[in-house]
């Protein structure tokens, strides 16, 4: 069965197999070479070579099976003959590189313990037992902490990986999420601009259907503007089309509308037949920031266009009021649609809810109200010093 490090697979079996097959000619060597060293000792070798055998045929298992009761089983051997000191070694440092640090030391000290009872057992010519028992325990401290060291530098590694993943899923996220909520910006911006074209196309449309009896002239003319309106507002819908649909989102060049636009919008208001009175108190409109000043001209826009829809032909006035320091006010009102009048044409209704976010994210405040028979809509934006 695959071995299981930190959760992942470590290996397959393919390379399980060929590591055990590894492991078999590396062990199988170092034990003839401890057997042959022992052979001049002037004792039976046959002890040795069957304790040499059985470790050498266990030692595969420390990577096909559980590494710590192999690694035990191998201490135990390396008591009875040095022929498995060799793989006892082996399988302390496979259990440090693959287990934490305290059961690689409890292995480390269990084949320390076993080399003192073969040490008793056989003693080594040559070298005092106390100077063998502290190179044998250096030998195992090195074995352990070496095995701990290459655990602890992959563990780094796979955090290191798994973090560098997580970071780029979640700069991915971010991307997303920042294409998704400019996407939105553009949506409610060509809904505002497409909103208000319609609304001047209705406008146009009811003369064209209340006024049969116009000159020729003026007929022709009202079909002109309601001809060139419903381009533009194919291009308008068009252009957002392409906008939602891109990969890289953004406005591109085009010009994005702002304070010192709204006499313009005013205009236009005008030219389809609506009585708007415009009120303009700023010092300088142009000194307006930019990203603020595209929020007050959504809030104009969108209350002209509310008034063409509910209360079509009746005086609206706008007023504009500011000054660095102080804010912006604007305080846009119409009259009330006349009772049984004509029935103003379908909508989302989230008109306003879009615009008091938008004044919202502006920094500002935006509140509506129906009052003394007028609709009443007024907005303050931050203007900085």
């Amino acid at each position: 069965m695959d071995e299981v490090v930190f959760g992942q697979v470590a290996a397959g079996p393919r390379r399980i197999r060929s590591g055990a097959a590894i492991m078999l000619a590396v062990s199988g060597a170092l034990v003839a070479l401890t057997v042959w060293g022992r052979s001049g000792s002037g004792g039976s070798l046959a002890p040795d070579i069957a304790v040499g055998a059985a470790g050498w045929l266990l030692s595969p298992l420390l990577l096909l099976r559980r590494p710590v009761p192999v690694a035990l089983a191998l201490s135990v051997l390396a008591a009875l003959s040095p022929a498995a000191t060799p793989v006892a070694s082996m399988g302390a440092l496979h259990v440090a590189q693959r287990r934490p640090f305290p059961v690689a030391a409890g292995v480390g000290a269990a084949g320390i313990a076993a080399h003192v009872a073969q040490g008793l057992r056989q003693p080594s010519g040559g070298i005092s037992f106390g100077w063998w028992l502290l190179l044998v325990a250096l030998g195992y401290g090195a074995l352990v902490g070496w095995g701990a060291l290459a655990r602890a530098r992959r563990a780094l590694l796979v955090s290191l990986r798994e973090r560098a993943r997580r970071a780029e899923a979640e700069q991915g996220r971010r991307v997303a999420e920042a294409r998704m909520a400019e996407r939105t910006r553009i949506a409610r911006e060509m809904h505002d601009v497409l909103a208000h074209r319609l609304s001047l196309l209705a406008t146009y449309a009811g003369a064209l259907e209340y006024r049969p009896d116009a000159p020729p002239e003026k007929l022709s003319q009202a079909a002109g503007v309601v001809r060139a309106g419903v381009h533009q507002a194919l291009d308008e819908l068009r252009e957002v089309i392409l906008l939602l649909r891109a990969d890289d989102d953004g406005d591109g060049d085009r010009p994005q509308p702002v304070l010192a636009d709204v006499p313009r919008l005013v205009a236009e208001s005008r030219g389809a037949g609506g009585r708007v009175d415009l009120r303009d108190g700023v010092a300088d409109p142009e000194a307006f920031p930019p990203a603020a000043g595209r929020a007050a001209y959504r809030v104009v826009q969108e209350a002209l266009t509310n008034a063409r829809k509910h209360a079509a032909g009746r005086p609206v006035r706008v007023a504009l009021e500011g000054r660095p320091g102080a804010g912006l006010v604007i305080d846009v009102r119409n009259a009330l649609a006349a009772e049984g009048g004509q029935a103003p044409p379908p909508g989302s209704g989230t008109g306003l809810v879009g615009l008091t976010e938008r004044v919202r994210l502006a920094g500002g405040r935006l509140d509506h109200e129906v009052a003394g028979g007028e609709f009443r809509l007024r907005a303050w934006l931050p203007w900085p010093a």
